[in-house]
């Protein structure tokens, strides 16, 4: 899959050609309306590992889809979760009017506020049995879907 942005191959060979004839960064530049930052990044990807073909990345491949990363890309510039999360104060009162007793297993994302040591210690100290979660997983989060239906 291309990244956003991303040079063809077939550019970049393109460019590497004319570098290999002896031209300088501003001719190639000329030739193919490239960048120089750009240019720069390709040729020294080519001369380090011989290649300009794109080489499998480390990690995970993502599961949120493009419509879903659009909104997750709104998320994170409105705060959502600072006026619609529940605090800390309000777990219990809401697990009696729901009557879940004590069979209910706390879920949260594992964003770093929700795992700091003062958060860990309350949770223990409560005896609140928690999911364990990847850490900050919008994949795996099925809130981030709702979130874009809501919108």
């Amino acid at each position: 899959m291309l990244r956003s942005k991303e040079i063809q191959e077939q550019m970049r060979h393109k460019l590497i050609a004319i570098y290999q004839s002896g031209k300088g960064y501003k001719a190639i530049y000329k030739a193919l309306g490239l960048q120089q930052t750009t240019l720069r990044a390709i040729i020294h990807k080519w001369r380090k590992l011989g290649t300009v073909v794109n080489l499998p990345r480390s990690g995970r491949l993502t599961k949120i889809t493009p419509r879903a990363q659009t909104w997750k890309t709104f998320c994170g510039k409105w705060n959502h979760e600072s006026c619609c999360l529940p605090k800390k104060e309000n777990v219990r009162p809401s697990v009696r009017d729901l009557k879940l007793k004590r069979t209910w297993v706390l879920q949260q994302d594992n964003d770093p506020k929700h795992t700091s040591k003062s958060t860990s210690e309350w949770l223990k100290k409560n005896k609140m049995k928690t999911l364990e979660w990847p850490s900050q997983c919008p994949d795996l989060n099925p809130i981030e879907m709702l979130w874009y239906d809501l919108k």
